[in-house]
């Protein structure tokens, strides 16, 4: 018997498939983890999460394996190279804003302890459990992810709009917004309630 998904991830491709049933919604406090997905989401504006998807493996080969020291270190010539990689979206506004985002992301890192401490902190380290029976219920942005966005802003962060920051909200399993009907809607519901 195949198994009901949330309608985003009904998809013939087998790498979108396989994000919604392993990571989507997923509670995440490793940093490197948070700090790839707060690069991938502001890699996709404009695009689809699968183009982005599909793109992964080159962002962990172009980003140094998601290593904010790292990519906090990358001057000019390794900003032109990053421009010339098929393997990512070449757009000169998004990798000057992932170097951006990863000297910000450190100094969050420093005054929090961890960037988990900080993010985890705008919902009071405990995901919100949704219980949407439609995708067009879901919100394409909310308070928190204002706040979190408007915050992340005033640290000097780029591409965190809300809308971005409400995506990855959902990514990192701040909200666990599978509709109910999903296989992973109560997986993911214990996972949350299990969460630091």
């Amino acid at each position: 018997m195949s198994k009901t998904r949330c309608q985003w991830a009904a998809s013939s491709s087998q790498n979108y498939t396989d994000y919604h049933d392993k990571e989507w919604g997923v509670p995440i406090t490793d940093d490197r983890l948070l700090f790839e997905f707060l690069i991938l989401e502001g890699a996709q504006a404009g695009l689809s999460w699968s183009t982005i998807l599909n793109r992964r493996q080159g962002y962990i080969e172009a980003f140094e394996g998601f290593d904010p020291e790292k990519v906090s270190q990358f001057g000019k010539r390794k900003i032109n190279a990053l421009l010339k990689d098929p393997g990512i979206i070449r757009n000169k506004l998004k990798v000057e804003s992932a170097v951006k985002n990863a000297k910000a992301f450190l100094e969050v890192q420093k005054e929090f302890g961890s960037f988990a401490n900080y993010q985890w902190s705008f919902v009071d380290h405990i995901p919100i459990q949704n219980s949407w029976k439609t995708m067009k219920q879901v919100p394409a942005q909310t308070k928190i992810s204002e706040t979190f966005s408007k915050d992340l802003k005033k640290r000097g962060f780029n591409f965190v709009g809300p809308t971005i920051i409400y995506a990855h909200m959902q990514a990192v399993g701040m909200v666990n917004d599978h509709t109910v009907d999903c296989f992973r809607y109560k997986q993911v519901k214990k996972l949350g309630a299990k969460n630091p």
